[in-house]
């Protein structure tokens, strides 16, 4: 399926580390297909599959979902999917989403390119959304991001090479208090950097990708 046929191109072209895409949730995958298809960014055909959700106290329930995907055609280090919820388990998943470091969430995913202006149109393709500055795509919950490497290098503080085609190179989490998160990294001896406001870890083995903690209100 694309899913696997476009994880296994990122794969053999990068390796094991960093995120090969961004999932969309949406309310009708298959209205997000046709949108796809007629920008000429269809990544291939849909996928539907079904698994077996089990919580902490062994109830089960069944989690069905339905996949678009949408990429460039001259692109295989990124790609965008939305994903819709056919059948949500109705089971506790409050211990998957509670975590020691305080994150409550995701509220921004940086990608870097040379090429901005297409990658842009990629983005506000998968999105259904246009890019509200320039170079940012602004969703109900997050923000889309995607940024000319040297760019990204002074924002995060992080050396970055040419990426001429679009790569996923940071994911920002929300935090209750970047205090708390700063004292975990450091009792865990992961290296950090402050770059203004935000906490960053640089790309690490197995991890691929910048890990960006900011204090949300």
């Amino acid at each position: 399926n694309v899913f696997v046929a476009r994880d296994r191109l990122y794969r053999q072209n990068l390796g094991d580390e960093g995120f090969s895409a961004v999932v969309l949730g949406t309310g009708d995958a298959d209205a997000d297909h046709v949108r796809y298809v007629g920008a000429g960014m269809s990544a291939g055909e849909m996928l539907s599959f079904s698994r077996t959700f089990t919580d902490t106290s062994g109830k089960s329930d069944l989690a069905s979902f339905k996949l678009a995907f949408c990429a460039s055609k001259d692109a295989d280090e990124a790609f965008l999917f939305a994903c819709e919820r056919i059948n949500a388990p109705k089971i506790d998943r409050t211990a998957l989403q509670a975590h020691a470091n305080g994150v409550t969430g995701i509220v921004e995913v940086v990608a870097v390119s040379d090429r901005l202006s297409g990658q842009v149109g990629l983005l506000s393709t998968a999105a259904g959304k246009q890019a509200a500055q320039g170079d940012a795509i602004e969703l109900p919950n997050a923000t889309l991001t995607v940024l000319e490497p040297a760019a990204f290098a002074s924002r995060c503080n992080l050396p970055t090479g040419a990426s001429p085609q679009l790569r996923f190179a940071a994911i920002v989490f929300s935090v209750r208090s970047a205090a708390i998160a700063a004292r975990l990294l450091a009792a865990n001896a992961i290296a950090h950097h402050m770059s203004g406001n935000d906490i960053v870890v640089r790309p690490a083995p197995g991890q691929g990708a910048a890990f960006i903690f900011r204090e949300t209100k």
